[in-house]
């Protein structure tokens, strides 16, 4: 299946997890990608994977959160492939605490990265995807949609996703530019490995999020984001999708 035959993506994150996972995807089904994170051996792997799928690929490091950065890569994205057809906004930071000891610092940094860097991205390729007509996919979170304990600024800046990507689907949808997200929960990735769980956790509220068989790995993520970008999605707009297992069902 070759869905993303002929299309550019640029895809955050894409040294690991769920962001490597969508780059795999992607470059299996046709896709020319340009792959930004800042984790630059990790990147490095991807890219290489990648290419033994047959695509075209360029690696960059990239901040997220530096609006000089971003406007930098989308603009050399294009440059070296000519358009842009998708943007897929995976890249963020978790932070679980006891709320009383989130400091602002800390509430503000999970923001920059988690919200504001989607926000920059997708400001600095719409012009691109309005000329494709593309897509956006960001990644949100199933603690957008319910209680996460101890993730007051990772749950709050993942319903900002949220909120952002009906208001973008909304504005542009009539241009033809969909945005999507997709929610995953109990994704097996090193960003949610049990170091996270902040001390003295009550595991009472955490095992609250637990999906209805087992968790995943982040391939399960990347497959509804390569639908999403594809064709196939082409009639699905400012829509949330749980890859989350059953859990808040």
């Amino acid at each position: 299946m070759r869905r993303m035959e002929g299309k550019v993506a640029l895809v955050t994150g894409a040294a690991g997890g769920i962001g490597r996972a969508t780059a795999l995807r992607l470059a299996s089904e046709g896709a020319s990608l340009y792959l930004v994170d800042l984790a630059d051996e990790a990147l490095a792997e991807t890219v290489a994977l990648a290419e033994k799928e047959g695509a075209q690929v360029v690696g960059a490091r990239c901040d997220v959160s530096d609006e000089a950065d971003v406007k930098k890569n989308v603009a050399s994205c294009v440059e070296r492939f000519g358009k842009l057809d998708a943007l897929c906004n995976v890249a963020g930071i978790l932070l679980l605490d006891h709320f009383p000891d989130i400091s602002v610092e800390r509430f503000r940094r999970v923001l920059e990265v988690n919200l504001v860097g989607p926000f920059m991205l997708t400001q600095a390729a719409l012009p691109h995807l309005l000329e494709t007509k593309g897509s956006i996919v960001n990644v949100s979170s199933t603690s957008a949609l319910a209680g996460m304990p101890y993730g007051a600024a990772y749950g709050t800046s993942k319903g900002g996703v949220s909120a952002f990507t009906r208001t973008i689907a909304v504005e542009f949808g009539k241009h033809g530019v969909r945005c999507n997200a997709v929610n995953p929960g109990s994704i097996l990735t090193a960003m949610a490995g049990p170091d996270v769980v902040p001390k003295d956790a009550d595991y009472k509220l955490i095992m609250r999020a637990q999906p209805l068989d087992e968790p995943r790995p982040p391939e399960v993520v990347a497959a509804v984001i390569a639908m999403l970008v594809s064709e196939d999605g082409v009639h699905i707009n400012g829509e949330e999708i749980r890859v989350d297992g059953g859990t808040l069902a």
